[in-house]
């Protein structure tokens, strides 16, 4: 009999009870359905096991334009493999109840523009989903769309980039839910050899403006990069492409199973003061 593990606490309370611990966020993404929806199943429980405080789980998309290579290839394979919004919810609504990991929804916003944006919150916090994270609205057009998330439950988690200016960066943080999405390099996702200095300086620039929770995305690849974001002053630590590498470039659905475990307690064991 499976141990039901359901973790009541949203995106918010789960960032708040990691640094009352004195630890680090790791946030890792993964593209559901690649290299099919089973595997993804799977993953999200070996995620949850490695020690993920918040999963995030992306829909694939046709057109995924702050994605790099590794995460478009990803969105391919998937929607190849016969992803669809609806299964990736009906698949959020089987695994939710046995991971603690609060799970926020990666989406670009047509997909919830053509299913309504009450009925997608809807549908999603129904599900189990915790936050929402959509990349491609600007600010301005957030704040509807946060109310409506917010009334089902839902963190819209907002991001900012190191072309940000401080004030708008300062508007950013003011609206986010749950953490500031600090992205770490200005263009697409994707593993970079060294994380960009100027991290500290933005995360610096964020903290004297918000107190809320700041996580760091795109380009952290391996344990050495996820401490030096931590020890630059970072709450968390967001990886994608490594963790999508590992998982669906495998030879087989098993072997990137088990690839993906151990690059996501690597970088768990990293992401840490």
């Amino acid at each position: 009999m499976s141990v039901v593990r359901a973790s009541a606490l949203g995106v918010s309370d789960t960032f708040a009870e990691v640094l009352k611990n004195n630890k680090r966020a790791f946030i890792p993404f993964i593209c559901a359905g690649d290299p099919n929806l089973d595997a993804t199943k799977k993953a999200l429980k070996i995620l949850d096991d490695a020690g993920a405080d918040i999963i995030e789980l992306g829909v694939p998309y046709s057109d995924p334009l702050a994605d790099g290579p590794v995460i478009q290839a990803s969105a391919t394979r998937a929607l190849s493999a016969g992803a669809t919004m609806n299964k990736v919810i009906d698949l959020v609504r089987e695994v939710s109840p046995t991971i603690k990991a609060p799970i926020v929804m990666f989406t670009y916003y047509n997909p919830i523009y053509q299913r309504g944006v009450e009925k997608f919150c809807a549908d999603i916090a129904a599900a189990g989903a915790k936050g929402l994270l959509v990349p491609d609205i600007p600010l301005e057009e957030t704040y509807e769309m946060s109310e409506i998330a917010a009334k089902h439950g839902l963190d819209l988690v907002l991001l900012s980039t190191p072309t940000t200016p401080v004030e708008r960066a300062k508007k950013i943080a003011q609206a986010t839910k749950g953490f500031v999405y600090l992205v770490s390099v200005t263009g697409v996702t994707g593993v970079q050899t060294n994380v960009a200095t100027r991290v500290e300086q933005l995360v610096e620039e964020l903290r004297s403006v918000t107190d809320k929770p700041i996580a760091v995305g795109f380009g952290v690849s391996k344990a050495e990069q996820a401490k030096q974001i931590v020890n630059w002053g970072a709450d968390g630590v967001i990886v994608g492409s490594a963790l999508v590498r590992a998982l669906g470039e495998a030879a087989t659905p098993e072997e990137g199973l088990a690839a993906l475990k151990a690059k996501a307690e690597e970088l768990r064991g990293g992401a840490q003061p």
